[in-house]
């Protein structure tokens, strides 16, 4: 079902033949309305002190403010606008740290004209949208770095980890390993950091999940 209202879209993008592309293409749909264009982040930002779209299309790499920039500066003024970021390579990295920094959804300029007004419909009712090939290099990013997660740790270290696992307190691991607790806390603490874990069991859940015991 249409919107009675049409969404309302700005683009931003440094390359007028790629935002007058997307326009030329989007207006075949009813739903959907363009407000506006810029051609970088700053002019974005001016502008959107006269009009507020319901969904940003951001280019990802522009001369000045990049797309994230862009994207974080857009969000400390409006925090509820819906962001979809458009690339031409998607790499796991900057998936990452567009959706940490807020948007809703990452599409390759490839994407097909009825998928793109399908992801704005999705973006402008909440719902995150990514690319085939985005996922494919979050997903290889996300291995890469569990591949390297732990391989930092020492020796001693790594026997405090497979004792956490069973269960045991600091006290008892100091036992087991003939060192006093106050040592244990330091390795334990130390587990924690190179895991990136926030406690003793996510320590221990991450040692497992990664075979590091």
């Amino acid at each position: 079902m249409l919107n009675k209202n049409p969404i309302k879209v700005m683009i931003v993008d440094d390359h007028p033949v790629v935002r007058n592309g997307i326009i030329n293409m989007l207006i075949l749909f009813d739903d959907i309305e363009f407000i506006g264009e810029a051609g970088g982040g700053q002019e974005l930002l001016a502008k959107l002190q006269d009009i507020v779209p319901d969904v940003i299309l951001m280019d990802m790499v522009m001369a000045g403010m990049d797309g994230l920039q862009t994207t974080r500066a857009v969000l400390s003024q409006i925090p509820d606008m819906k962001i979809i970021i458009l690339t031409t390579f998607p790499k796991g990295e900057t998936v990452r740290d567009a959706l940490d920094a807020g948007v809703v959804g990452f599409l390759t300029k490839q994407v097909e004209i009825d998928n793109l007004a399908d992801a704005i419909r999705s973006a402008y009712a909440g719902q995150t949208v990514l690319a085939p090939e985005a996922t494919t290099a979050l997903v290889k990013t996300n291995k890469a770095k569990s591949v390297e997660l732990g391989k930092d740790l020492s020796k001693r270290e790594l026997d405090v980890l497979a004792l956490l696992v069973e269960g045991l307190s600091n006290k008892e691991i100091g036992e087991r390993l003939g060192i006093s607790p106050a040592t244990v806390k330091h390795h334990v603490s130390a587990c924690m950091s190179k895991l990136g874990a926030a406690n003793r069991a996510k320590a221990a859940a991450l040692a497992v999940e990664l075979q590091l015991i």
